[in-house]
């Protein structure tokens, strides 16, 4: 593999004003460095819906990640119309719902014991030292690997995520299973905020 010369682009404030920027970065070097596989967060839909006018599903595995069912508590069963979530399934998009890879069972203790885990942790570091979305790409890359939703995880992948809502924040990651995180790599930052 050759030398990369990339472009970071850095947003002076994260958000959901970012996203089309995002999307866009994300297709640019998906297309310079020939990568299929495109993971990318969207709690609402609004991103995933996005995606779509970006990436052809025809050339590209595009795999979209939730929150988990009754992540934000036990009162709500899922932030992402259902409906919504049906209308792009039958676009050709991909989900992943399920088990965040850097939460689990440690933020249940986290939050009713007040004691910190190792992984959430490593999770708060993340957020804290790089941003959230750096976060949210590096968790999302074990995550739809331990689902099977990347056929070949020694090809690099394209990581979307943001902060709170939307895309600003893109990642290429070479992506693991969470019981193989200390292999992921995550090779270049290509947008995040400042």
């Amino acid at each position: 593999m050759s030398d990369y010369n990339i472009e970071v682009t850095y947003f002076e404030k994260g958000g959901p004003q970012h996203t089309d920027k995002a999307l866009e970065i994300a297709k640019k070097y998906a297309v310079q460095f020939g990568i299929r596989d495109i993971v990318l967060a969207s709690t609402t839909g609004t991103t995933a819906e996005k995606s779509l006018n970006y990436f052809n599903l025809d050339e590209y595995n595009l795999v979209v990640v939730t929150h988990s069912y009754y992540f934000v508590g036990a009162d709500k069963r899922q932030e992402f119309p259902k409906e919504k979530i049906a209308d792009l399934k039958s676009k050709g998009l991909k989900f992943f719902i399920g088990p965040h890879g850097f939460a689990g069972p440690e933020r249940s203790i986290r939050i009713s014991l007040k004691q910190w885990g190792p992984v959430e942790i490593m999770a708060k570091y993340l957020r804290t030292a790089f941003s959230q979305g750096v976060k949210v790409c590096m968790e999302m890359a074990t995550m739809v690997v331990d689902a099977g939703l990347i056929d070949d995880i020694e090809k690099d992948i394209i990581c979307i995520g943001g902060t709170g809502r939307g895309a600003d924040t893109v990642c290429l990651i070479k992506p693991r299973p969470t019981s193989l995180l200390h292999e992921l790599r995550v090779k270049a930052i290509l947008a995040k905020p400042l």
